[in-house]
């Protein structure tokens, strides 16, 4: 193994190797995957001299903590967390040079859910269909961190960018989530759209990377019955049976057989990533469903 790789000595609840995944793929069923937050994953990258593409490590809630064999420079964004390099503090959100053999550790996060951990080089894991994702649905990638594994790093890029630190805006009180109607609202009825809209939803503990599942009032079906499979877009909003949204977020399946209400753009969920069980969860119209124009009679 080259020295120029890091031990894993506390892998936290859930650590990821992610870029910005596999797009393109989705008629394959494969999925987008790749770092929940995108902003946070190229600030990481930004500050210690990486290009937006290189893999970084994306942490959920407790952190984890690892060992450079090599020095090299470092950075944490995301969600705030105490940061230590041989448990001396060091900043979050800011370059720092950690030397060859120290240990350094992301702690729990103060708030917000998901912290990015980035080392000058990328984590140099194997690419599967050109990413160095993880995808937890389909398996694709380096598997979860554990406790004791060894990921290579690639060589440095360049220097780091020429800042102390960046400023970036921390996770939000409330989850708010902007969408655009259908394909499939009319599945639901007048009364179950207003609730979308209007009413008070939160983040459910069994959320994850696949899908941002919510807590809060059922919306009200205008048909019963099921639908064929079909495509699922990345930011779905997909009804099951017990008519509670379901955010589908970078590692949802490509297809799915309950109606989807609304569909949240790309920019928006970054949001999402940060929001822990227990938030509030707003739901916006941003624009009006499109439908096929009517034919000439």
């Amino acid at each position: 193994m080259t020295d120029r790789a890091l031990s894993v000595i506390r892998a936290g609840a859930l650590t990821t190797v992610q870029d910005l995944g596999r797009p393109g793929h989705a008629h394959l069923g494969v999925p987008h995957s790749g770092a929940l937050d995108g902003p946070a994953h190229r600030l990481a990258n930004r500050l210690v001299g990486n290009p937006a593409s290189a893999a970084t490590l994306e942490t959920t809630l407790t952190g984890c903590a690892v060992r450079l064999r090599t020095a090299a420079t470092v950075a944490v964004t995301g969600a705030p967390c105490p940061v230590t390099v041989d448990g001396r503090p060091a900043p979050w959100g800011a370059a720092v040079h950690v030397p060859a053999g120290a240990v350094l550790e992301a702690g729990t996060a103060t708030h917000g859910l998901r912290a990015y951990l980035a080392v000058a080089g990328g984590i140099d894991a194997e690419p599967v269909l050109g990413s160095r994702a993880t995808d937890l649905l389909s398996g694709l990638g380096p598997d979860p961190l554990a406790d004791g594994a060894v990921l290579p790093l690639g060589s440095p890029y360049g220097p780091p960018a020429a800042a102390d630190a960046v400023p970036h805006a921390g996770p939000a009180a409330e989850l708010v989530l902007p969408f655009l109607p259908g394909p499939r609202d009319d599945w639901f009825t007048a009364a179950g759209l207003r609730t979308l809209a209007a009413g008070r939803f939160r983040v459910s503990a069994a959320s994850n990377r696949i899908g941002l599942r919510t807590e809060g009032p059922s919306l009200e079906r205008a048909r019963d019955g099921e639908l064929a499979s079909e495509g699922m877009p990345l930011g779905a909003l997909q009804v099951p049976p017990n008519g509670l949204p379901v955010l589908f977020l970078h590692d949802h399946p490509t297809t799915g057989g309950y109606p989807v209400v609304g569909v949240v753009p790309e920019r928006f969920l970054a949001a999402a990533a940060q929001a822990a069980p227990g938030t509030p969860v707003r739901f916006a119209r941003i624009g009006r469903r499109s439908r096929p124009a009517a034919r000439p009679s």
